[in-house]
């Protein structure tokens, strides 16, 4: 073909290609024009199935309760087109506000309305309620395309290790007995609290549960020392030489990380533990912000972010906090999400996240499982033989809840 017959054929071609690409455009514009609009926000109550014991967590103390089957609350968005969201249950009584700001709006314009959710319609106080909202729009959006959100998001891998996370402060024995069946059941990993009286009986505990598992098994730490929701936890509030000691000696058992030894803001003090050191440190939990995790990366405090998306800002705080994390060479291993809708969420970003290597399920038996708070689900993900979850596969959170178990 000559170069003058080449051009002509050419400039055929594109006038074809574009009178195609602006019907393709044309319909593209319908469809977003048809695209679903919120009608609704509600939250349900969800029954309970069943009792399993009393158990003080270690966080809490003095105020044992009663573990429960199931129960807990969810929040639904529902759209125009029939198709609603779900996420872990916020504020009743912020319902009325947020109906103000999203009724009318698109749900794939969830960067819009997080923003506006922050700093135009007061939500910043409320940061359960931002995150329980930005879930749900997301779940919409990953219905509406037919996809699942680790998909969406950019997929890594579609399974990882889960290790399950110790509530109570037990005694050595009885956590060495755990660690041995939690270990036959295929989990790969442990986090166990430590923060009794004396040090000895800490060290005595990863002894004993070391000496249960072997080597094959991996041994995390929990000190609980950045906050209390009460009077201080069973044993002393850690000074800089219990916390330096504690982690030389867990360091010299193999345990990978020891979490939170310092309060939350001793910024300083956990700096200089970290330099101290050579065990992993591991926290954040309950940090704000995209700014807060900033510091503690720039401050050289922890070398694994734990964010969780009901305290972070939300899904686009989570997603802002793994970004900073990878680009500082940290890793990110955000805390449980609640145990239901909130660990959902998660679990998907965790699929998009190559410097995230396990995802913490609070599962202590046999008072306190994780399938009691899966236990709304009609398809609940599991743990499997080899200790791993793999993601939901269906569209958004891949994961309905149990209608017949809302409370009328």
């Amino acid at each position: 073909m000559k170069r003058r017959q080449f051009i002509s054929k050419a400039s055929s071609l594109s006038l074809g290609s574009l009178v195609a690409g602006s019907s393709s455009f044309l319909n593209s514009a319908l469809a977003q024009s048809d695209r679903p609009r919120i009608t609704d926000i509600r939250v349900h109550r969800m029954k309970t199935l069943g009792e399993t014991g009393m158990m003080e967590s270690a966080w809490a103390p003095g105020r044992p309760y009663m573990r429960r089957i199931g129960g807990g609350t969810v929040t639904e968005i529902i759209t125009d087109q029939g198709i609603s969201g779900i996420a872990p249950g916020m504020n009743q009584a912020n319902i009325d506000r947020m109906k103000a700001l999203l009724v009318g709006q698109d749900p794939f314009d969830n960067e819009t309305l997080g923003h506006q959710m922050r700093y135009t319609n007061g939500a910043a106080n409320n940061w359960r309620d931002v995150g329980c909202i930005e879930i749900a729009l997301w779940d919409i959006v990953g219905k509406v395309t037919g996809q699942p959100l680790y998909k969406l998001w950019g997929a890594q891998k579609d399974k990882v290790p889960a290790y399950a996370s110790m509530i109570q402060l037990s005694t050595p024995e009885e956590r060495a007995e755990t660690a041995i069946r939690i270990k036959e059941q295929g989990w790969q990993g442990m986090k166990i609290r430590l923060h009794h009286l004396e040090m000895k009986e800490d060290i005595r505990t990863i002894e004993l549960v070391r000496n249960a598992v072997g080597d094959d098994f991996t041994i995390m730490t929990d000190a609980n020392q950045a906050q209390s929701s009460g009077i201080w936890q069973p044993g002393v509030q850690w000074d800089y030489k219990r916390a330096l000691d504690t982690a030389r000696a867990l360091n010299e058992m193999d345990v990978y990380w020891l979490e939170e030894p310092l309060r939350r803001y001793d910024y300083d003090g956990l700096a200089e533990l970290n330099r101290a050191t050579d065990i992993t440190l591991a926290g954040g939990e309950n940090n704000q912000g995209v700014q807060e995790f900033k510091d503690i990366i720039d401050k050289g405090i922890y070398d694994i972010l734990q964010p969780e998306i009901l305290v972070t800002e939300g899904v686009q705080g989570l997603r802002a906090v793994a970004a900073l994390a990878l680009a500082n060479h940290k890793m990110v291993i955000p805390h449980h999400g609640g145990g239901q809708l909130g660990t959902i969420a998660q679990l998907h970003m965790i699929g998009t996240w190559p410097h995230c290597p396990w995802i913490e399920i609070m599962n202590d038996p046999p008072i306190s499982p994780y399938t009691n708070g899966f236990a709304i689900f009609e398809n609940p993900p599991v743990v499997d033989s080899e200790g791993f979850m793999a993601m939901p596969q269906g569209p958004g959170l891949g994961i309905e809840i149990d209608r017949s178990l809302i409370q009328s």
